[in-house]
């Protein structure tokens, strides 16, 4: 993690005489920069909101006719302005054009007093967060609070559709924890099982001496700005966390998606492309238009959708000592890779968007096309998988001006990159080897064939499987997998049907209409109304010079993605099926496990890292999880104890789980413990404060790194028709040189998919090893509760 810039010190303290404040201003510039940036923010979603609101509510064509009547106005006013359109024309009776005018003014006026106060009102509401900590499921029943604030939700929430951002402005911020003390009591619990007894009494000390010191004055600052800001964590999280990160952003940084491979579409791999790029290409049009659905936690709570505005259009651009995230109102065009090859490749012609079959005709030129790469640029995208100072002063002296300028502005204003590779993506439940390469080729490629700097570079193999590479800057995980289980399930609502050729024929049947899918040889079915844009090849002019850098940073990139060990774990003994049936939080059930196979991997216990949102506040992103507690370390042993009987183990279990989702509760409700550390810890490093508190709390490595990948953010998805679509998951690499990330998904009632990763280069890992224990956790949990039952 990148330590934030050394600053002059800043004192606010009271004395006998009053207040004695010493301001410095690279500190407020700090906070202030902050509060500039919400702000800005704020003032292009209200220009949106108008743009999109008021020219439905007032400036339609027929307000224009000058001799509408006006019984045919009110008809086509917004219910509530017409009783001010009524009042109005009272009082001005004797020109239509002044009423009109006037009209629009009120109209707008009125438009805007009731927006705000519904949303404020939503937001006082939206506070409210006791509805997380009710128990569900049968038998329980909810509370009469709560029952009283959903109706109250349900009565301001407005239209039964509403729009990506609606509910926006009605998000509440995320609080800062009114004492640091709760925070501080939090962290000491979670670090109880990790230490013995004196390092537990030193940390103790330090906690004391941090809370009753300079706690207290870095405590003020952060105040100042969640006054300020609209989140108090998330640009700093964005901008020290990653983008003055300067470690290559391959296996470090970038995470990974796989296909549903329980589904095969069409080996074709032109006609997959095409048909998944225009899928793509609608969802972007849903976010521009914000006509994708928002989400609703319990169909009515909605989550923050700010991460959505720069999904496509996205690059990271390298900078000497920061990068930063570049965002293009708009692109039409794509560029693809494909066997050492750039093409820029136009996806909008004669005002309207390919469709698959004119995109498949493009793609299959870029893959019959017999040139050969210009020197250097097979291997030229290894440079955005090198250190990002070392890409940064490439950049500036290779690609500044001239051809190349011209080329690189073509892939980074592009919509998404695209790579048709040259090797197959195969899945084999009998051999799998076959998965873990799948995700190997995700994850990093060879090196040299994913421009990592992309928001979003889409992979289709040779064979027609496809999956993703995302850079991690510019949103988190679970958005990229909204789009992908968008992506999945369009493809899904295609019907099988029999074929002479590929043994499947695909017909997208709505509403008795067949929609464009897949043919019985496997291409797109329709036909080009026209013959669409060619692909333009990228022109390069490498210097000397710069060949050697590429070839430099080739060759440590290779080092990166060979000291990588991946592999991918399918379960399908049971699933959340089974849990349910525990009545245990099926996360809650899995992260237990994985604290078992840890502990019998490793022989002790090591800090837990597992990714919570937060974006029930405006602007959030994530917060962690400590699944490492003393209930779970006392229940791991009481597994490996024989003298322990089953009705104890279970009742252990059952009490970490519990203690595991109170935790992760707090953490999507704000009362989490890393990220408020993390801003206190900027905060010091800029009033150039040492707190050896903190500093070591920063510095305490993730041994064990977890995430679970969401599903059903979308309702296009129907589990119960189509249950094999869903995807594998994804993954990313390990944090810690000696220890494991791990991505899992629950994909099924019956079906797990873990992500296990690791370093080669460490004696003391093995993801294959670790795949097994989790396995062995699995099944002796299993037996646990059978046990138990009977």
């Amino acid at each position: 993690m990148a330590e934030a810039h050394s600053a002059v010190a800043f004192s606010f303290s009271i004395t006998h005489e009053g207040w004695d404040v010493n301001f410095d201003r690279e500190v407020l510039h700090l906070v202030w920069a902050s509060g500039v940036r919400s702000w800005k923010k704020r003032l292009a979603r209200f220009k949106l909101e108008f743009r999109n609101e008021m020219f439905k509510l007032v400036f339609e064509p027929d307000f224009l006719l000058e001799e509408a009547q006006p019984s045919v106005i009110l008809s086509n006013l917004n219910s509530k302005i017409r009783t001010v359109y009524i009042i109005l024309a009272f009082f001005s009776r004797d020109n239509g054009k002044y009423q009109l005018i006037s009209c629009a003014g009120l109209s707008f006026a009125s438009w805007l007093g009731v927006t705000y106060t519904m949303r404020y009102a939503l937001k006082l509401l939206f506070m409210y967060k006791g509805w997380i900590y009710e128990e569900r499921g049968p038998g329980r029943k909810i509370s009469l609070r709560t029952r009283l604030w959903l109706l109250a939700v349900k009565l301001l929430s407005g239209p039964s559709q509403p729009m990506l951002y609606s509910f926006q402005g009605s998000l509440p911020r995320l609080p800062l924890p009114s004492s640091h003390k709760t925070r501080l009591k939090g962290y000491l619990r979670s670090v109880r099982p990790l230490l013995n007894d004196e390092n537990y009494a030193r940390m103790q000390k330090l906690a004391k001496e941090f809370e009753s010191g300079i706690g207290i004055k870095l405590q003020r600052y952060l105040m100042l700005k969640s006054w300020w800001a609209t989140n108090y964590v998330s640009d700093w999280w964005e901008e020290y966390v990653y983008l003055r990160g300067r470690s290559p952003l391959v296996v470090n940084s970038n995470f990974y998606g796989i296909d549903t491979v329980l589904m095969f579409h069409t080996d074709v791999q032109a006609a997959r492309a095409a048909t998944v790029i225009h899928t793509i290409l609608q969802y972007r049009r849903l976010i521009e238009r914000q006509e994708l659905e928002p989400i609703l936690l319990q169909g009515i709570v909605p989550l923050c959708s700010w991460q959505y505005e720069r999904m496509f259009n996205t690059t990271r651009v390298p900078g000497p000592e920061t990068d930063k995230i570049v965002h293009y109102s708009d692109s039409k065009h794509v560029v693809v890779y494909n066997k050492g090859r750039y093409y820029k490749v136009q996806i909008y012609y004669k005002n309207r968007m390919l469709a698959p079959c004119e995109i498949e005709v493009q793609m299959q030129l870029i893959l019959d096309d017999k040139s050969v790469p210009a020197e250097g640029e097979e291997r030229l995208a290894a440079l955005t998988g090198s250190p990002r100072t070392d890409w940064a002063n490439i950049r500036q002296e290779h690609f500044f001006r001239g051809t190349n300028r011209q080329s690189l502005d073509a892939v980074e204003k592009a919509a998404f990159f695209v790579v048709l590779d040259d090797i197959p993506y195969e899945f084999d439940q009998k051999d799998p080897s076959k998965l873990d390469q799948f995700g190997r080729t995700l994850l990093h490629g060879n090196g040299s064939n994913r421009w990592f700097d992309k928001s979003l570079t889409l992979c289709i193999g040779s064979n027609g499987r496809i999956g993703f590479n995302a850079e991690h800057s510019w949103a988190d995980a679970a958005v990229m997998s909204h789009l992908w289980e968008f992506t999945c399930s369009d493809e899904a609502q295609y019907k099988w049907a029999d074929a002479p050729v590929m043994g499947h024929m695909w017909e997208h049947v709505v509403a008795g209409e067949i929609l464009d899918g897949y043919g019985s040889d496997g291409h797109t079915l329709g036909t080009p109304e026209f013959k669409p844009p060619a692909p333009i090849r990228l022109q390069w002019d490498f210097k000397q010079s710069c060949l050697s850098a590429i070839e430099k940073s080739y060759l440590s990139v290779q080092e990166i993605i060979n000291d990588v060990d991946l592999r991918i774990f399918m379960h399908t003994n049971y699933g959340k099926g089974f849990m349910k049936t525990c009545r245990i939080s099926p996360d809650a059930y899995i992260q237990m496990a994985l604290q078992l196979a840890y502990y019998r991997n490793a022989g002790k216990f090591s800090l837990t890292y597992e990714a919570s949102m937060t974006r029930l506040f405006r602007e959030g992103r994530t917060e962690t999880v400590r699944p490492c507690t003393i209930e779970s370390s006392a229940w791991v042993k009481a597994m490996n104890d024989s003298s322990k009987s089953t009705m104890e183990r279970v009742a252990l279990l059952q009490k970490a789980c519990k203690q595991h989702q109170l935790a992760y509760q707090d953490a999507m409700c704000g009362k989490g413990i890393d990220r408020h550390l993390f801003c206190l810890y900027v905060v010091s490093k800029y009033l150039e404060v040492d707190s050896p508190f903190l500093k070591e709390v920063l510095s305490e490595p993730w041994r064990l790194s977890t995430s679970q990948t969401p599903h059903g953010q979308t309702s296009k998805l129907d589990l119960k028709k189509f249950p094999k679509c869903i995807s594998a998951g994804g993954g990313f690499g390990p944090v810690a040189d000696d220890g494991y990330g791990v991505s899992y998904i629950i994909a099924g009632e019956d079906l797990l998919f873990f992500h296990i990763s690791s370093k080669k280069s460490c004696r003391e890992t093995d993801s294959s090893k670790f795949a097994l224990d989790i396995e062995k956790a699995l099944d002796d949990i299993r037996t646990l509760f059978l046990d138990y039952k009977k």
